[in-house]
């Protein structure tokens, strides 16, 4: 990690008086004198009818003040490289500005990236700590494809802003997954993977003995650039002589697959109501190619995070197969439980 310096900035609310701009030029000397910094230069500029901005040069970066009397709010910026970490002006500003609260940020000034976890839920907000950026493209089909060095949990693939996969713990997402649909019915002849571009799944396949498996994906490049940056997940699965990849719509494609002929289908579709819609849409298609007493297993998401989303998608199983069991399992870089559905063909 390179660092340059600390960050803060403080919004002071409910300020009781409109302070003289001599005031802060004052108060910017106190607090470098604290902070062991500089001051190179002071500008200030008033507005007309009211507040003003000053703005100190630092030998170390910069401190400013930012006044909105009509709102009762002053905005405070501390950006330095020195030794003295910049919090140091919070006292100064508590005890010499009359106010209600403050609002206090920190930010480290390094070359880590702060990538937004789009599953925060409502009043928490996350963040992934990103290390190094591998891959940032759009594919052809029009997916936002990124791999990302994580701080915590490695190398990992997001589409559309959305970690798909981490390798730290890929193993419990896929082994959990085709376990699922295993512990149904323990027939392991021929499988369809319907989605699942990080080659997790059709790895767990080849190793839980599988002899023929269909990998039906939409996307080629999410699948070349997992096994150039990701390849202890998929273990070159497209190379191996018992998978078949089929490129392109995976609904089209299984409209010119015979009758009854997995015993199991594995379907690792995005996390999102647009796929519970195209599954439903589908239903009846993958269950003529099913086997009879054949297994259908859908990553279905998080009952913690999206409890709807799963029962929508128990309701589908159980309205089309009449039966339904649901697995769960701790993801870490998911910071959630994941879920499982499974159903057997009877």
């Amino acid at each position: 990690m390179t660092k340059v310096g600390e960050h803060i900035t403080l919004d002071i609310i409910g300020t009781v008086k409109e302070y003289d701009p001599k005031f802060f030029e004052k108060l910017v000397y106190k607090i470098a004198k604290k902070a062991r910094v500089t001051v190179l230069e002071i500008s200030k500029y008033k507005f007309e009818p009211q507040g003003f901005t000053l703005v100190a040069l630092l030998a170390e970066s910069h401190i400013s003040f930012h006044t909105f009397p009509e709102n009762r709010i002053i905005s405070f910026d501390f950006f330095t490289c020195g030794k003295v970490n910049p919090v140091v002006a919070l006292d100064i500003i508590k005890k010499d500005i009359k106010h209600k609260k403050i609002v206090k940020k920190e930010f480290n000034r390094d070359n880590i990236i702060y990538y937004d976890d789009i599953y925060s839920s409502p009043g928490l907000k996350k963040y992934y700590l990103v290390k190094d950026v591998l891959e940032d493209f759009n594919s052809k089909v029009g997916q936002h494809i990124e791999i990302l060095n994580l701080e915590q949990f490695g190398k990992s693939l997001f589409i559309d802003n959305e970690l798909q996969v981490a390798e730290s713990d890929e193993h419990l997402y896929s082994s959990t997954f085709v376990n699922s649909g295993i512990k149904l019915n323990p027939r392991k002849d021929k499988s369809a993977i319907i989605g699942g571009g990080d080659g997790g799944v059709a790895r767990e396949c080849i190793s839980q003995g599988f002899n023929y498996i269909d990998w039906f994906e939409l996307d080629p490049e999410v699948v070349e650039v997992c096994e150039k940056h990701l390849s202890k997940i998929g273990k070159k699965a497209t190379t191996k002589n018992s998978v078949k990849c089929i490129w392109g719509d995976a609904f089209e494609s299984i409209k010119k697959i015979e009758d009854n002929k997995y015993d199991k289908i594995f379907v690792d579709l995005n996390d999102d109501q647009y796929c519970i819609d195209l599954a439903a849409k589908n239903i009846n298609s993958l269950k003529r190619i099913l086997k009879p007493n054949g297994t259908i297993t859908a990553q279905v998401g998080s009952q913690d995070k999206k409890p709807k989303q799963v029962k929508k998608w128990l309701s589908l199983f159980e309205k089309s197969f009449g039966n339904t069991s649901l697995d769960r399992i701790y993801i870490p870089s998911f910071d959630c439980s994941w879920n499982f559905a499974s159903s057997l063909n009877k």
